[in-house]
């Protein structure tokens, strides 16, 4: 259970399942650090140490950063803020760096966002971009004024590679497939919360009660 003052957390979910959306209001109204695994990561090769000299090494080369090497440039990042509540993202991503993290600073609890993949693919393979101005559309949600033009220029719209269905399919298999025995590892050590839904803003609250029964701090 977490102290009074104190929670320390991590969210889960595949891409576009609205995690970064969730994350944003959790730390609005628990006033927690969102430690995100790609800034700490960056920080830690800014930083040059012996840990991060390794990993910038291997993604130069293409390769994964080890775990070993995962766990002391994250585990060294979160010692600078022991003592505070912090919403982890990105990390663990295996059972080995789980199991670091917990002997280093056990978390409360590991918040999941069982979104259906369905959902994800909805959401994700309609969205087109307009490669001049980043500007963003969806054919559902928010359709161009003529379909597959720009809104400004009216120049032509594209799909991003990662947003094709063979793309989206590959990295929701490659997902699962990575996370489940994570997500198996903190539902023995029963800290795993899962939330299903469709939609963020009915998600979160459901999320938001959860938290507050382990934290009493709540703006």
């Amino acid at each position: 259970m977490a102290s009074r003052n104190l929670l320390r957390a991590i969210i889960m979910g595949p891409p576009g399942s609205g995690k970064g959306t969730i994350s944003s209001w959790i730390v609005r109204d628990f006033q927690m650090s969102h430690l995100s695994s790609g800034d700490m990561l960056r920080a830690q090769m800014g930083k040059g140490t012996g840990a991060g000299v390794a990993a910038k090494e291997a993604i130069s080369r293409g390769e994964l950063v080890a775990d070993d090497v995962m766990n002391e440039m994250i585990l060294a990042e979160l010692e600078e803020i022991t003592g505070k509540s912090f919403l982890l993202d990105g990390y663990p991503r295996t059972v080995h760096q789980a199991e670091a993290l917990s002997k280093a600073q056990p978390v409360d609890v590991v918040v999941n966002l069982a979104v259906p993949f369905k959902t994800i693919r909805e959401r994700i393979e309609n969205r087109w971009v307009h490669q001049g101005s980043g500007r963003v559309y969806h054919t559902v949600f928010n359709p161009p004024k003529n379909p597959g033009v720009d809104d400004e220029t009216g120049e032509p719209l594209i799909q991003r590679e990662d947003d094709k269905p063979h793309s989206v399919s590959a990295r929701l298999d490659i997902y699962q497939k990575q996370t489940e025995p994570l997500l198996e590892f903190y539902r023995k050590e029963g800290k795993l919360a899962e939330f299903a839904g469709t939609e963020s803003k009915v998600i979160y609250p459901e999320v938001k009660s959860h938290l507050a029964a382990l934290f009493s701090t709540v703006a």
